[in-house]
């Protein structure tokens, strides 16, 4: 049975087209990778499973870990930590620093501030022994939850990305990790990845306060930027993870292996750029909207409403033809009870040029299993048509 969908407000995960029917871009990164959040298409991979050596970009999962501490109540913002003399010794002055003090008691907050916007290599270690006791019990726990988030390329060996053979990350991974951290810990993100310059630290001397920028090459150059990490080595060059949102829609760029500080910043905008301009996400239809009905064996009702689980969008380049063509298909199988909200089927899209697309839907009511009239008087009507 075929259905048509009104064009409403939905989401939905697309399969990818072939390559030929993508729009054509070019970026002079050696490593990219760009996925639409919206609906989890992928719109550009160039040696996205490539293993490469992280830089500063390893932060960003130090902070992920950070934040799912606070979320949990095994930490909080207020929390003060001691800068160990030890630490300080090792990491005042190497690469990027937070300017901190022996002995300095630093809060939370501040030592997030630290990492994420002025990508404190001190302020990594720091936190990492305040929250975790050692870095190295910390440096676990990023490891565990690069698992658990299924990173397949990765593995962690200090928390600020520091030169080491044992760490090195994928691009797809570290978008993985952005789409993380924006969507479990979503206010976090908006209160940690979007400042602009953070103040922290005495100038020797004159003793004059520290005032540094956000290094995100798209933060007010590209609309809707707010994320996330950069980094950079001599091994592995000038790399970018980044995140915005332009009118409901997200999307997460990585790029990696650029020569240059000026190279990153426009290879990063253009990139983004391309990604809102060259695509578009059409709504297919609302939470909850009735998109078919589908037969479960043994129901009071022999056919029962199939509705969209979520918002369902699907990703097209922008300018590409607009007819479609849905249908519902049960699951095979189906039979009474059910609970509300179990999946009953799949809502498929066809498109011309495009790979079909697929998402869930559900049954909004639990379906009860019938009684033996009632099963009687369901095999009788089937006789009939």
């Amino acid at each position: 049975m075929r259905f048509s969908v009104p064009a409403a407000i939905l989401s939905i995960a697309v399969a990818a087209p072939a390559l030929a029917q993508a729009p054509a871009y070019d970026t002079a990164a050696p490593i990219a990778f760009m996925k639409d959040l919206q609906t989890g298409r992928v719109l550009f991979a160039k040696d996205a499973d490539k293993r490469i050596p992280p830089a500063s970009m390893a932060k960003m999962m130090s902070v992920y870990v950070a934040f799912k501490l606070i979320k949990s109540g095994e930490a909080n913002l207020n929390q003060m930590v001691m800068v160990r003399p030890e630490t300080w010794t090792r990491w005042n002055n190497q690469g990027s620093t937070m300017f901190l003090s022996v002995n300095e008691q630093v809060s939370v907050e501040n030592l997030l501030h630290g990492i994420v916007t002025l990508s404190g290599n001190d302020a990594c270690v720091v936190l990492a022994e305040g929250l975790g006791g050692t870095e190295a019990n910390y440096v676990a726990l990023m490891n565990r939850e690069a698992a658990r988030l299924g990173l397949k390329g990765s593995h962690f060996a200090n928390t600020n990305g520091w030169p080491d053979p044992n760490e090195y990350v994928t691009a797809r991974d570290l978008a993985t990790i952005a789409e993380a951290t924006i969507r479990d810990f979503p206010d976090l993100y908006a209160r940690f990845y979007q400042k602009e310059g953070f103040t922290w630290g005495k100038t020797m001397g004159s003793g004059q306060a520290i005032s540094q920028g956000n290094r995100n090459p798209i933060l007010g150059k590209v609309p809707g930027a707010d994320g996330l990490k950069t980094g950079h080595t001599e091994e592995a060059g000038y790399g970018f993870t980044g995140s915005a949102v332009q009118n409901g829609r997200r999307i997460v760029m990585v790029v990696a292996g650029l020569p240059s500080f000026g190279e990153r910043v426009s290879a990063s905008v253009d990139f983004m750029n391309w990604g809102f301009a060259a695509w578009q996400n059409i709504p297919l239809g609302k939470k909850g909207q009735v998109m078919g009905k589908v037969a479960i064996e043994g129901a009071a009702d022999p056919q029962i409403d199939a509705v969209a689980g979520k918002d369902l969008f699907v990703t097209l380049p922008r300018g590409f033809g607009m007819e479609r063509k849905t249908s519902v298909q049960a699951l095979p199988g189906l039979k009474a009870p059910l609970k509300a909200g179990s999946q009953v089927g799949w809502l498929t899209v066809t498109m011309p040029g495009q790979q079909p697309a697929r998402a869930p839907l559900v049954t909004p009511v639990a379906v009860e299993e019938a009684g033996i009239f009632r099963r009687a008087w369901n095999w009788l009507m089937s006789l009939f048509g």
